[in-house]
């Protein structure tokens, strides 16, 4: 046997092909060694590598794993709305797997934000699936890059802690495509992830490791997915439900392969279907032999923090710059009030649990650029009742300062993987210090950390400045001076909307079920699609984000390319005298539509760093699914005739200008029947001839005449044609039977020309 080529699945006996779709422990795959096919490792991420270290008794602690770059969570670097610095960081994310010894690391996770209150926010990326596949796809993109996989995560609709384990998301058909799977859709057609990991719960009552639906005739075959899926840890319930449903692997194993062995043998697994998942496990071993193959390689421990800088930079959000407080200036006398400039919270809690190359507070920073500030911890982070000497401490501090610098947030007792939060506020103690410290200095700066949205309102009339830092990895410390003391402009643009009030959400009336399930009643009014559509105030919209620099969008034009797509033009101009980025957003709004549709939907994005006083001219292209609805009456994507906003702007709610663009529509049609209404005959190309017919036939007395009243053409339009005659009795019967015949003359006329 060849030393670079691993065996088909042919060459295995029915045991190894069955041993191969189970982990060799909680963290390998199980290998077939005396057939050349190795247990290579796979590990945890999304925002770095979590190589556990297994304790003496084999289990695993999360807090325990080899050094590796902690990069800003999904939270942050989805605010960067920069793919190409995402996918940097994914090819960072490789090399240090490659060290390591790991073939796989498990993510990134594109679930949506449905509430912000969902404890894995920090680790997913937005509220929008256009957003949130259009970043994620730059982990996978680079991580791939150099020979090491990925598992793109959790398929599918896993959007809570709350019971996750077994809870049934109970979704519409058009939810789940326009809104649950799509960041999955795009990342698979565009980067092929090596493998796909399924989510614990259940989809509409079937467990996702045993939904054939979800893995084979979605994922595989109308999406082209050519990897293997992997189950989350524990979700797998049934082996060989499961295999048969197309998933590969179990993880962490069972011990059952006897399982799947008896299944092969009595045939309630066929031959072919094993050998498909056998081999899909031979190919993953095959993708990544040759990373795995590098020997004594070492990564650049300072060249990934540097990337982990950048990254922290632009994930940063500007909310609220009154006065132009920010940046500081150097020489200000700043006071720093809040433990986390000198314990951040850099990241989640859980699996995703990195142990960092580094680690540099906002203090530790400032202490080695020489700058000088009075600092007092204000409170301590955990959820224990306010220290009052500590509070008085800080008041004290900040009296006599030029600016001071809070830094406010969750500590992470108050949000992480395994349950899900029970408010958007901050602590209590925290704004009681905002306002007592406000009290005696009205210049204040907020820094926020955070994995979700917090609440904002409450007490922003106590600050100037907001910065929504989120959770910014190891190098979170130089990455806020650089921001506060203007060194770079801020340019993070929020990924989800933060609402004035948690009950805003259109997610909580069902939020997070009950009796073991949970309604996504909102279907796919999720985000600013319910605000924006339902003019829903909110504290900073989706896609918000303020800069040192001022620009503007102008020269606007949509120019249709096709049936259905357009082509789009803009040009963006810093119009200050600070270098800086900006953020383009192209929204589409559909006019008159048979089905409720948001307001508009982001369907574009492009970040450009721009010189003072420097335009560029940017370019979109919007192909047909930019236009479509999910129609659960086609089963299908449909675009309907007709004119379509094209929105230009830099957050959902600031649009800079918009155009108008008129389709030619998809032509989908469905046959009419009996139970078609009236009013559907008449807007169908073939049927509105035959309405016609009925008219004229009706004038002409060859048949009876329809109602000529508006109540009556009203009652009629809505009613399927076989109820016509609750309307006119046996006329009804009459015009039924015409319209019936009719349609069928047609209809044979066409299978004959064919």
């Amino acid at each position: 046997m060849s030393d670079t080529a691993y065996p088909s699945v042919n060459d295995l006996t029915l045991e190894e092909k069955a041993s191969l779709t189970s982990g060799g422990d909680a963290w390998h795959l199980q290998g077939v060694e005396s057939k050349g096919i190795p247990g290579y490792m796979i590990t945890d991420g999304p925002h770095g590598l979590r190589k556990s270290l297994a304790s003496s008794t084999g289990e695993t602690d999360l807090n325990d794993s080899v050094p590796a770059t902690c990069f800003p969570p999904a939270a942050g670097l989805s605010s960067s709305w920069n793919p190409e610095l995402i996918h940097k960081v994914g090819e960072a994310m490789a090399e240090e797997c490659i060290q390591e010894k790991v073939a796989v690391i498990l993510g990134p996770g594109v679930n949506i934000k449905r509430n912000p209150l969902g404890g894995r926010c920090f680790e997913y990326w937005s509220e929008d699936p256009y957003l949130a596949g259009h970043e994620a796809v730059g982990i996978v993109a680079g991580v791939q890059s150099k020979g090491v996989g990925t598992s793109l995560k959790h398929f599918a609709a896993n959007n809570q802690e709350t019971d996750r384990l077994r809870v049934s998301a109970n979704i519409s058909q058009r939810a789940l495509r326009e809104i649950y799977f799509p960041a999955f859709e795009h990342i698979v057609k565009t980067a092929q992830p090596w493998t796909i990991m399924c989510s614990y719960n259940r989809i509409n009552g079937v467990h996702s490791a045993q939904n054939r639906w979800l893995l084979t005739d979605v994922l595989r075959d109308e999406w082209g997915y050519e990897g293997i899926v992997m189950s989350d840890w524990g979700a797998d319930h049934d082996r060989v439900a499961s295999l048969n449903a197309g998933l590969n692997l179990e993880m962490p194993p069972s011990y059952t392969d006897d399982q799947i062995v008896y299944a092969a043998r009595d045939g309630r697994i066929q031959p072919e279907q094993l050998d498909r998942m056998a081999q899909g496990m031979v190919d993953l071993v095959n993708k990544t032999r040759s990373a795995m193959s590098i020997d004594d390689y070492h990564f650049d421990v300072d060249a990934h923090d540097e990337v982990a800088h950048q990254a922290a930079i632009e994930s940063m959000v500007l909310l609220k710059n009154d006065d132009d407080i920010l940046p500081v200036a150097a020489n200000a006398k700043i006071a720093v009030i809040g433990e986390f400039a000198r314990t951040p919270r850099y990241q989640g809690g859980g699996s995703s649990h990195i142990t960092p190359t580094k680690m540099t507070s906002f203090l530790d920073t400032l202490a080695a650029r020489g700058v000088d500030v009075a600092f007092a911890p204000g409170f301590t982070l955990d959820l224990e009742p306010a220290d009052r000497t500590l509070e008085a401490e800080a008041v004290e501090t900040a009296k006599n300062a030029d600016v001071v610098l809070m830094f406010l947030g969750l500590p992470e007792a108050a949000e992480s993987e395994g349950f899900d939060r029970e408010t958007l506020d901050i602590p209590a103690k925290q704004v009681e210090l905002l306002k007592a410290v406000a009290a005696e200095n009205k210049n204040i700066v907020v820094v926020l950390s955070n994995g979700s949205v917090v609440s904002v309102a409450p007490w922003a009339g106590n600050a100037k400045g907001i910065l929504e830092s989120w959770l910014l990895g190891q190098a979170g410390g130089p990455a806020l001076a650089d921001v506060i003391f203007g060194k770079v402009s801020p340019s993070g643009k929020l990924a989800q909307t933060i609402p004035m009030n948690i009950n805003d959400d259109p997610s909580m009336i069902n939020w997070p079920g009950e009796e073991g399930h949970v309604d996504y009643g909102e279907g796919v009014f999720v985000g600013y699609r319910y605000y924006d559509t339902y003019d829903k105030a909110v504290d900073y919209p989706f896609g918000f984000g303020l800069s040192y620099a001022t620009f503007a969008i102008d020269g606007v034009n949509v120019a249709k390319t096709g049936a259905n797509t357009a082509h789009v033009t803009a040009t963006v101009t810093n119009t200050s005298d600070v270098d800086a980025a900006e953020t383009v957003q192209v929204y589409v709004a559909p006019g008159k539509a048979a089905v409720a549709r948001p307001k508009h939907e982001l369907k574009g994005f492009r970040k450009v760093f721009l010189k003072a006083g420097e335009s560029a001219e940017i370019t979109f292209d919007l192909d047909e699914r930019a236009f479509a609805y999910w129609s659960e009456k086609f089963n299908d994507w449909h675009v309907e005739a007709g004119e379509y906003t094209v929105e230009v702007g830099t957050s959902s709610r600031d649009i800079a200008a918009v155009a108008v663009v008129t389709l030619d529509g998809d032509g989908k049609a469905l046959p009419l029947d009996e139970w078609s209404t009236f009013g559907e005959w008449a807007d169908d190309p073939v049927g509105s001839k035959i309405v016609a017919s009925v008219y004229a036939e009706g004038e002409a007395g060859n048949l009876p005449q329809l109602p000529d009243n508006d109540m009556m053409r009203m009652f009629l339009k809505s009613m399927p044609i076989n109820s016509m005659p609750m309307l006119m009795s046996d006329g009804g019967k009459a015009i039924t039977a015409f319209m019936l015949d009719e349609y069928a003359k047609i209809a044979k006329i066409a299978e004959t020309a064919e």
